[in-house]
């Protein structure tokens, strides 16, 4: 499948069952029941957040890169199972962003290994109304011994998400397939509990 640039111009989500699907390698099963690690981390808000801090109950979804309009995605990126798929499980979670709050979510972020500075232009870019968090140095990658993902020398975050209340990770969702129902996944999931 040959990389097209990535436009960002609402072509619609992928055909899912033409990317193929991560399988769950059980990188991510000691997550749950974890307490978060004091670290800090910088925010397209400007803000500084350790997620060991943020009161309430809180969304944190995970994913490995977003592209940005007419710049090429790494080679043979749709063929990378799990890597596909950022913009729409972002803008998932922009779209249920209320629905999320109206079940007792108190904060939602993103999380990747991007600078914020790139990640900045996608929140302003799709209108996140939540920031997004910026692990570029590795230290919550590192103090949570995260599943990752090399891909043009770049360490990137495999696809997930949690549910943190009192700092600690009481729910992970993980591996995330299709990406644009993560949203819907961690709602099914707040409704049932």
């Amino acid at each position: 499948m040959a990389n097209q640039p990535f436009t960002g111009a609402g072509t619609g989500a992928p055909d899912w069952s033409m990317i193929p699907a991560p399988e769950d390698d059980g990188a991510a099963n000691h997550l749950t029941g974890m307490t978060m690690p004091d670290v800090v981390l910088p925010a397209t808000s400007g803000d500084a957040v350790s997620l060991a801090d943020v009161a309430g109950c809180v969304v944190v979804y995970i994913y490995p890169m977003t592209g940005r309009p007419n710049v090429a995605l790494p080679d043979g990126w749709d063929d990378i199972p799990g890597a596909r798929g950022c913009t729409p499980q972002s803008c998932s979670f922009r779209d249920h962003f209320a629905e999320l709050q109206a079940l007792g979510v108190d904060q939602v972020f993103g999380l990747s290994t991007q600078d914020t500075e790139y990640q900045r232009e996608v929140a302003a870019r799709l209108h996140l109304p939540f920031p997004v968090l910026s692990d570029a140095d590795g230290a919550l990658t590192k103090a949570l011994n995260l599943p990752v993902m090399e891909v043009e020398g770049r360490v990137l975050l495999k696809r997930m998400a949690w549910v943190i209340e009192g700092g600690v990770i009481v729910k992970t969702f993980y591996p995330v397939f299709p990406p644009d129902r993560n949203a819907d996944d961690v709602l099914a999931w707040l409704r049932a509990r």
